[in-house]
């Protein structure tokens, strides 16, 4: 019996939070409930207070919403930035700086240097490429060497492919 008074008690509580914060559903009145660790209480955690610490849940809300003259909201938690994982020394290249330390590798004669800074075609694109400088009588010998890389990647992706399909039979 206590159980079922204790979860009336927090729906009453709830529902003169909701009406003070002018809110429609629970969920409105999280940004108004502080944490601990800094920002204001996530929606999982009000749902899983009220089920399982009634009574907490209902002392936060009286403290921080029904009994405070004018609730105010919680700045939400700090988060890091996007990309914060990104290592720092690793250079970022526009492109006009890449094509001038591509065209400096080809005129060096480093092909490991130019198959590294040469952007990654697609299998049609390399294919269509080549097939225009057959056409015009060119001999190039990159565009041979990212056709075949292409045709190489494609072939590993596709034995990986019937690899994983024989390990899952």
């Amino acid at each position: 019996m206590s159980e079922q008074k204790s979860l009336r008690d927090i729906e009453d509580v709830i529902t003169k939070a909701i009406k003070k914060v002018n809110g429609r559903k629970e969920n409105d009145l999280c940004k108004y409930l502080p944490m601990t660790t800094g920002g204001y209480m996530h929606h999982f955690t009000l749902r899983k207070m009220k089920v399982k610490q009634p009574q907490e849940l209902s002392a936060i809300i009286e403290k921080f919403i029904i009994n405070n003259e004018k609730p105010s909201s919680v700045a939400p938690k700090q988060r890091a930035a996007r990309g914060s994982r990104k290592r720092r020394d690793q250079y970022t290249f526009s492109r006009g700086q890449l094509e001038r330390m591509l065209s400096i590798a080809r005129l060096a004669g480093d092909k490991e240097m130019v198959a590294m800074l040469s952007p990654k075609k697609s299998l049609a694109t390399a294919k269509r490429e080549l097939i225009a400088s057959i056409r015009h009588a060119k001999i190039d010998q990159e565009l041979w060497n990212s056709y075949v890389e292409c045709v190489n990647a494609q072939q590993a992706v596709i034995n990986a492919y019937a690899n994983d399909m024989a390990l899952s039979k």
